[in-house]
């Protein structure tokens, strides 16, 4: 059976960033990222509540699998109704991403970008997909993992806690080995340190302690610009004895169920509480720093449908995990919700693109009218002439001619409130005859 033999956990504000978002839930076997967004530190506050959400553990009688999506659902409808009943959390979300260690598996959950990988005989797998516009694009063929590294809409995901009172969760099992080595990251790291920048630091990981480890892979991603906040975990495994065999204790105290051969889930080293960051560390960042990532960082793109249940039945072992083989062991059948979401972006792009080509077709088009706000004038405007909820209007003016209404005679003043739609020379030619008192 399996053990936790080493883990390291932290948290870094980053270099351009003046508050931490993330936050991280240590307490083996479970660990758990969560990334927040969201303006006026709401961001912080839905990945707090998330982690929060984990610290009662898995609920009774649950396999690993159906207890960490229903503590993941759990949190989700929190953070949904507190951005409700707030008007400063309103829209506020988080990333999550969950490993549970089992006798002889680790159970993945996630709803996001954060990411989760293992590094197994000197080869890297990622075990989870981006929630992702970008990694929706990668998993249909339009676009490569490197392309999808450097696209301009890399931070926009399709799934988050928060936006919807339901979400949909993919949750994977893996048969496990002793040695195996788990990263569960924020997009902090993997956004700033690509998977072949990360290869070469986490496969060479064997001779080296993960307290030399953890710090060397914040410290790559603040090197690289350390655009973001950045959170790592990592646990090792290791094989102990089974049944029937003196089970030696675990690490940092977790002790060893002796009925059950499985971990008491919440005794041991652990973080204190749920947290950002390590100190609330003051920030590097400018103000106009701030505002450029709370401009183009991660975003949530739309609103999730409700969840489909999880089928019942046994999660396959992909093709090198739990036992000989394969050095790059690919990911295990996902027993996922699933959720298709580019048809509906596709749908609302073609929506917006019928409504700019309105709006641009609204500036070739011109129409003359009085502004009230100058005592009756008449004016040439471009546009529509019309007022749109909120105080938004199809229209503006292009030409005061300087003469009111009143002065024009009253047999011919409807011309000039008929809002009829013109040409720019026959609107202006009737009001340089109204202004020139040819009107008759």
């Amino acid at each position: 059976m399996l053990r936790i033999s080493e883990q390291w956990a932290d948290s870094n504000l980053g270099l351009q960033r003046q508050g931490n978002e993330d936050n991280f839930f240590v307490r083996a076997p479970l660990f758990v990222v969560a990334d927040g967004m969201g303006g006026a530190q709401a961001g912080e506050v839905a990945s707090e509540m998330a982690v929060k959400e984990f610290d009662s553990g898995l609920p009774d009688g649950a396999s690993p699998a159906d207890g960490l999506v229903e503590i993941i659902e759990r949190a989700n409808r929190a953070i949904h109704d507190r951005s409700r009943a707030e008007h400063q959390k309103t829209g506020m979300g988080t990333t999550v991403t969950a490993a549970y260690v089992g006798e002889q598996t680790v159970t993945v959950a996630h709803v996001g970008d954060s990411r989760c990988y293992l590094v197994r005989n000197g080869e890297l797998t990622r075990l989870t997909e981006d929630h992702s516009l970008v990694g929706e694009l990668v998993r249909r063929g339009k676009l490569t993992e490197q392309q999808a590294e450097s696209h301009p809409q890399r931070s926009v995901i399709t799934r988050a806690l928060g936006p919807e009172p339901s979400v949909q969760v993919d949750v994977e099992e893996y048969e496990a080995r002793g040695g195996d080595l788990f990263l569960v990251c924020s997009d902090g790291l993997t956004s700033m340190v690509h998977e072949e920048g990360l290869r070469p630091l986490l496969v060479s990981s064997d001779q080296r302690s993960l307290d030399e480890l953890g710090p060397e892979l914040i410290a790559a991603a603040n090197k690289a610009g350390g655009r973001d906040n950045i959170t790592v975990i990592l646990f090792r495994l290791e094989e102990v004895p089974a049944a029937g065999s003196a089970a030696p204790a675990a690490e940092n105290g977790a002790e060893l169920d002796a009925a059950t051969h499985e971990y008491s889930t919440f005794t041991g080293d652990a973080a204190p509480e749920p947290r950002q960051g390590v100190t609330r560390p003051e920030g590097f960042a400018t103000d106009s720093q701030e505002a450029e990532y709370r401009a183009s960082g991660t975003v949530m793109l739309e609103a999730v449908r409700p969840k489909q249940p999880i089928k019942e039945g046994q999660p396959h072992a992909p093709p090198g995990v739990g036992g000989g083989g394969s050095h790059s062991p690919p990911p295990a059948k996902r027993r996922r919700r699933r959720l298709v979401t580019p048809g509906r972006v596709l749908f609302l792009g073609a929506i917006l693109g019928v409504l700019v080509a309105l709006w641009l077709a609204t500036r070739e088009v011109y129409f003359v009218g009085v502004d009230e706000q100058r005592g009756n004038e008449i004016t040439v405007y471009r546009g529509l002439p019309y007022d749109l909820p909120l105080g938004l209007e199809l229209y503006s003016p292009v030409m005061s001619s300087g003469v009111t209404l009143e002065l024009v005679p009253p047999a011919r003043r409807k011309v000039f409130t008929d809002h009829k739609l013109r040409k720019r020379d026959d609107a202006e030619d009737l009001v340089n005859a109204a202004a020139q008192g040819k009107l008759q």
